[in-house]
């Protein structure tokens, strides 16, 4: 009798059976292997050559002072003056030194720059692992045409599933809804292939490394 099975109803045959078999996983080390060779640098310094590789803005800091005197220096020579900072702990900073801010969303529309904190910091791919888990929310990171990270050391990772430990670390079970990992200003190439920065977010991002 001629085989009348066609080659599509062969394959599905074999898929079936292979869903049905028990085996076990050939590689079970596979997420422990090395993707990228060794850096002997220290993650701040790789941090920051990836991070301006992608046009983002680093300014590293010593103390709170230094991170003052270098934001002051950025705004005036900007002219920022519509700068909104909704977060508690970066509120106080800014207060301590009576830095003027705008810590509600009146005229929001206007905002100049938008000033948060990070979860983290990769240093492998140079991005922010962000999160609106805080005062901040979803909408300060994203609508100011400039974004202003204050990070710290404590929370330079080498790589990403480090920096999703901090998270879980931090939040426990109570994970926030939203979790992104920025790489440089907003961007795209699709008109033309020309490169637009700002395209669907901020056109600038700065992060200001304060040490501690």
């Amino acid at each position: 009798m001629r085989d009348i099975t066609t080659p599509k109803e062969k394959l599905l045959k074999k898929i079936r059976k292979a869903l049905l078999e028990k085996r076990d996983n050939p590689y079970p080390n596979l997420e422990d292997l090395p993707h990228y060779p060794p850096s002997e640098e220290l993650n701040e310094v790789l941090f920051a050559e990836q991070f301006t590789a992608v046009s983002g803005q680093f300014v590293f800091c010593e103390d709170e002072v230094d991170f003052i005197e270098n934001l002051l220096e950025l705004a005036e020579e900007r002219k920022w003056r519509k700068i909104y900072c909704w977060e508690p702990a970066l509120q106080e900073v800014l207060t301590r030194f009576e830095y003027p801010f705008y810590e509600t969303d009146k005229d929001f529309d206007e905002a100049e720059v938008g000033f948060t904190l990070c979860e983290a910091l990769i240093a492998r791919n140079g991005s922010i692992l962000l999160s609106n888990g805080n005062m901040a929310g979803r909408r300060l990171s994203i609508y100011p045409p400039v974004h202003i990270v204050l990070a710290y050391t404590s929370q330079m990772v080498l790589d990403i599933k480090d920096g999703l430990k901090l998270i879980k670390n931090k939040y426990g079970s109570n994970l926030p809804s939203m979790i992104t990992n920025v790489t440089g200003p907003s961007r795209t190439a699709d008109i033309e292939k020309t490169l637009v920065l700002g395209a669907h977010g901020p056109k600038e991002l700065f992060v200001f490394l304060l040490d501690g």
